[in-house]
């Protein structure tokens, strides 16, 4: 269990490692390393090994070959698949750390957290989350992010227009930083969440987690 624990730490650390810029070569998919600071990271040289998200400390991983022969619009739908989860998993990870510390919108003290909440939540309630999931994911198809006109930057770009907080002034290396940040952050929240779920169901999160809601 210990060695579980220590494993979801270093996996969690590394999210926020400092994004690393690949080489331009990508004629081979063998396995190499470079070294990048401190790190030794290992770089698959593919179509998209020098992608968004080849970053330290696993460089391109893709073991299963999801982008291997895909063109540039499938790569597209894959990595804006991965940065919807992962932000839905930074959500998730919020979402459940709050409700186990026993903080509880007006009406809903009694609302336990973890997955005793699915039978506790009242029906009306629950279609009410259903319904705007439905128009979320209706209002942002097949492109997100061209509601209002609005022509984004990257798929998951959701400024519509009005949501800048000043990134059309920053550099792209900044911009790239950040959308980097985010991605691992992402990365960092799956493993997260699926962690706190797994060790729910193990009866042993209180080993975990301070306390009990």
């Amino acid at each position: 269990m210990k060695l579980v624990i220590v494993a979801s730490l270093v996996a969690g650390a590394s999210a926020f490692a400092p994004a690393a810029q690949q080489s331009s070569s990508v004629s081979t998919t063998a396995l190499n390393a470079e070294e990048v600071g401190s790190w030794r990271i290992p770089t698959a040289k593919g179509a998209y090994a020098d992608e968004l998200g080849a970053q330290a400390p696993l460089g391109f991983f893709d073991p299963f070959g999801m982008t291997s022969g895909q063109d540039k619009e499938k790569f597209e739908h894959l990595r804006w698949v991965e940065l919807k989860h992962g932000r839905i998993a930074m959500l998730a990870v919020v979402g459940y750390l709050v409700t186990y510390a026993g903080i509880r919108f007006p009406g809903a003290e009694d609302i336990p957290a973890g997955f005793a909440a699915l039978d506790a939540i009242p029906g009306q309630v629950a279609a009410q989350m259903g319904f705007t999931f439905f128009l979320m994911e209706a209002a942002n198809s097949p492109t997100p992010g061209t509601y209002n006109d609005f022509k984004p930057e990257f798929m998951g770009d959701f400024r519509n227009g009005a949501l800048d907080f000043g990134w059309d002034k920053q550099t792209d290396e900044w911009k790239t930083k950040k959308r980097a940040i985010e991605l691992n952050n992402g990365r960092a929240a799956q493993m997260g969440i699926l962690g706190l779920m797994v060790h729910e169901k193990l009866g042993n999160l209180s080993e975990i987690l301070p306390g009990q809601s």
